[in-house]
């Protein structure tokens, strides 16, 4: 944690949250994913962490989620933001990544990042180290 400034409170990110139709469905998607652990479960909200420590990930049930569209479109439900996850081997990471349940997009922007959707629809991308 980053020392505290004199005046300035100490703030730290704990977790990113992630709306979802079913947050459970979407933590078991992200937690075989990334091989994380379950570290609360309520029955709309649950939180994962990595075993290593970090910031965690976390899924909150909303009744009137939309999916966002990738690529974006106006007057299209937008992303408000995606995940960025670093891979050793994009290959092994897109097989590991469609047998968890997640679709690669169809619109790729770059040779050396592959974006995909998870079941929820979120856009996620994975890139070399």
């Amino acid at each position: 944690m980053e020392p505290t400034t004199p005046g300035r409170p100490r703030i730290s990110l704990a977790t990113v949250v992630l709306d979802c139709p079913d947050a459970h469905a979407l933590a078991d998607f992200y937690r075989q994913l990334l091989g994380w652990e379950v570290k609360c479960s309520e029955p709309d909200w649950v939180l994962l962490r990595c075993p290593d420590g970090g910031t965690g990930l976390s899924f909150q049930s909303e009744p009137g989620y939309q999916a966002p569209v990738w690529p974006e479109r106006p007057e299209e439900q937008q992303k408000m933001l995606h995940l960025d996850l670093r891979v050793d081997d994009l290959d092994e990471a897109e097989a590991h990544a469609v047998a968890t349940g997640a679709r690669r997009a169809t619109f790729q922007p770059h040779d050396d990042v592959r974006v995909f959707l998870d079941p929820a629809g979120h856009p996620f991308c994975l890139f070399l180290h």
